[in-house]
């Protein structure tokens, strides 16, 4: 069973190793999230791709009979679709944003990790654990990271953070559907 000490509250069961594995399992979490995400946003773009290219098939060979309306019209309704179909496929490409971002973030987190701990007069002194700590939700531009953060130092389990950042998430879209970052 999880104490409650943490370095916002150090006590004598305080330890660098506890603070050091709520910290790789933030990173852990944050990873397994994106990749998550990555793959609706992949399927979404090849699904528009593969679209995209159809209909501009279809436009090619409409254009072709042109003297005729109904090729005129059928040749419209399908650059209609096809400009629908890349406003989607422009969506999913801001995925890759929100990825980058998010990496970036686990990258300094474990370049960080790695200096405190290599440094033996931080390692073993819980305030510059909770500094550190500090630094990376600071950091953070998107509140559903900030929520990851708190549940993960809170003690929550990868799976129960995920499902907060998730329950979070549905409850700010069906206010606004947008996550500025």
């Amino acid at each position: 069973m999880i104490q409650n000490s943490s370095s916002f509250m150090p006590d004598l069961d305080w330890t660098q190793i506890r603070e050091t594995s709520k910290l790789l399992n933030l990173s852990a979490g944050q990873v397994e999230d994106m990749l998550n995400t990555a793959d609706v946003s992949v399927n979404t773009l090849t699904e528009s791709f593969t679209s995209i290219v159809e209909h501009m098939q279809t436009i090619y060979n409409h254009l072709q009979d042109l003297e005729e309306t109904s090729s005129r019209e059928e040749a419209l309704r399908c650059c209609v679709e096809t400009s629908d179909r890349i406003q989607s496929s422009i969506i999913a490409f801001q995925f890759y944003d929100r990825l980058q971002q998010c990496l970036y973030h686990v990258t300094s987190n474990l370049k960080g990790l790695s200096s405190l701990v290599e440094s033996p007069e931080r390692l073993y002194n819980p305030f510059e654990w909770h500094k550190f700590q500090m630094e990376i939700r600071s950091r953070y531009t998107m509140e559903s990271e900030r929520i990851m953060f708190d549940a993960i130092l809170q003690g929550k389990t990868i799976e129960e953070a995920l499902a907060i950042k998730v329950a979070v998430e549905l409850e700010q879209n069906e206010d606004d559907d947008i996550e500025l970052f």
